[in-house]
């Protein structure tokens, strides 16, 4: 699995915020090729113990000989970052000292043709992040009716086309089904009038984007992920998400912020009756993001937002 390519965004960032120290037990909800996890186990040397988890087998079977050299210090999961707290449980895992997400689709599979997550490259229509469940995208683009097709391109991919798009994609798969990628990208640059297109991005990045979002259902695992995660970190540790468009950012400003919340009663009751605690602290005001060194060095990384919190 040595060519599994994934540039980690954000790598020092990343180790700054989190601050891994020996013993510790931290979690990378988001694997891939191991480099988050890779940096956390030499911070928390020589004894800290990382916990990997990712939907993707070929990130797992990667992770897993690149990380070979730490032993049993590294532990690794197939599964979804929303099933941690289930699989913790089962390990008899009850608190951690810190975890990061980094969101999205990774290098790897972008660049692995047969997956379909690229618009660049001819494949079947798929962008499932475990291939071996759920619905594919060819599934969804010759299934799903207009409107809800409207909505995830919409809602999902930030698509002001999104209607049009899905009315080409209903009328084209009348006459035959839509399985490869090439198939989509002709349709979307079909609806899309040419002189709309915009300059830096590809015509066909936001429905892919939505597609792939419903696809492997990443907000709602985003959702659960954090719900789970949060309750699981010790006093003092920590949670680093780095996310790569406006819908994650959202979920993760408005789920830090809320547990970073103390008393919410009226401002007009002279003496708290609801009796909440703040037992989160928010350590980024505003995202970090790469600076351009790293952008030139991973153009991927462009559009990266790191947000930290910490139990208090």
């Amino acid at each position: 699995m040595e060519d599994f390519r994934h540039i980690s965004v954000l790598p020092e960032e990343v180790l700054a915020a989190l601050a891994p120290h020996s013993g510790g037990i931290y979690l990378d909800g988001t694997l891939g090729g191991g480099g988050h996890s890779g940096l956390i186990l030499q911070a928390s040397a020589p004894d800290g113990v990382l916990l990997g988890f990712d939907r993707d087998a070929a990130a797992i079977a990667a992770a897993s000989q690149r990380l070979a050299p730490f032993g049993d210090r590294a532990r690794f999961f197939h599964k979804n970052f929303a099933e941690i707290a289930g699989a913790l449980a089962a390990e008899g895992i009850t608190g951690i000292d810190g975890f990061v997400l980094d969101l999205g689709v990774s290098s790897h599979q972008l660049d692995t043709g047969d997956r379909g997550f690229s618009f660049l490259q001819d494949a079947p229509l798929d962008m499932r992040m475990n291939p071996e469940e759920g619905e594919s995208a060819a599934d969804l683009v010759n299934t799903l009716p207009e409107g809800e097709l409207t909505r995830i391109i919409a809602d999902y991919g930030e698509e002001r086309w999104a209607k049009r798009i899905a009315s080409f994609i209903v009328k084209a798969r009348a006459t035959h089904p839509i399985t490869t990628t090439f198939e989509l990208v002709d349709l979307i640059k079909g609806a899309i009038p040419r002189a709309k297109w915009e300059e830096r991005l590809h015509p066909a990045t936001r429905t892919f984007q939505g597609l792939r979002i419903a696809v492997n259902e990443e907000l709602k695992s985003l959702e659960e992920g954090l719900d789970a995660l949060l309750p699981l970190l010790k006093k003092g540790g920590r949670g680093a998400v780095i996310s790569f468009h406006s819908l994650e950012d959202r979920i993760v400003k408005n789920r830090f912020r809320d547990a970073a919340t103390g008393c919410t009663c009226p401002k007009s009751l002279p003496v708290c009756v609801c009796g909440r605690v703040a037992a989160y602290k928010v350590l980024t005001g505003k995202p970090i993001r790469p600076g351009e060194a790293e952008m030139e060095r991973n153009p991927r990384s462009r559009s990266a937002r790191l947000r930290v919190v910490e139990k208090i």
